[in-house]
């Protein structure tokens, strides 16, 4: 397994820095994707670096693409709001307006395409649901279907060099779950950045649907969330 490398997307949040961990601690040498995708919390991506650099991957890629070209989401266009303050956390059957159309799947494929350059046969994506905001391509079906795909759309998989997988680890976990995980594992969730909407320092909000999950499982867990948070 020591010489089995892996690609794992790491957005900088706490969900793909724990997911990082996990494949790092199952003695995969792990290669990090990251994303500048046209979010307006861009500040994510310096938090990516950090949680790289700290758990261990031993390569990490930053790629540049526009999703803001597009628009259709609070996260990439600033004339729709981010919600706050949402009752149904849990999505309440809604698609709120900070899912990114399409991301998951285009992450996906970047991470893919890579993997095969590598000789790499295993993904890691930090996708959760049980606690999330209802988004589509955070479900096992969707995980499911694409890690079909990439077995019917690749050379080295169709000449037989390896079978594709796509690991969830902490798919069915609970945030306090993800968070009791990756502590005993060593993450340092003060380098990760979770909220949707931060102000100019770099501050997380506390009341976006990201920040709101976030704090709920450090209650959860029993502990104290490390970042900086504007007053309440």
């Amino acid at each position: 397994m020591a010489d089995k490398k892996a690609i794992v997307l790491l957005s900088g949040g706490l969900d793909s820095a724990t997911t990082l961990a996990i494949a790092c601690d199952e003695g995969f040498r792990c290669c990090a994707l990251t994303f500048r995708y046209g979010q307006r919390h861009e500040c994510e991506v310096a938090a990516a670096q950090k949680v790289a650099k700290s758990v261990g991957a031993v390569e990490h890629r930053i790629i540049d693409i526009d999703l803001a070209a597009f628009g259709g989401s609070a996260l990439t266009d600033p004339a729709i709001q981010v919600p706050k303050d949402r009752v149904d956390l849990d999505g309440g059957g809604v698609i709120p307006p900070t899912y990114v159309p399409a991301r998951n799947t285009i992450f996906l494929s970047y991470a893919l395409a890579w993997a095969e350059v590598l000789g790499a046969f295993d993904i890691f994506i930090g996708v959760n649901s049980t606690d999330y905001s209802g988004y589509p391509d955070c479900r096992a079906e969707f995980i499911e279907s694409f890690e079909k795909t990439a077995n019917l759309a690749t050379a080295a998989a169709i000449q037989g060099a390896g079978g594709y997988r796509i690991h969830t680890p902490i798919i069915e976990m609970t945030k306090g779950q993800i968070i009791t995980t990756g502590t005993k594992l060593g993450v340092d969730y003060s380098l990760t950045h979770s909220c949707y909407d931060p102000d100019e320092a770099g501050r997380s909000c506390r009341r976006c649907d990201s920040c709101r999950l976030r704090l709920k499982g450090f209650a959860e867990a029993g502990l104290e969330d490390p970042i900086e948070y504007v007053e309440a």
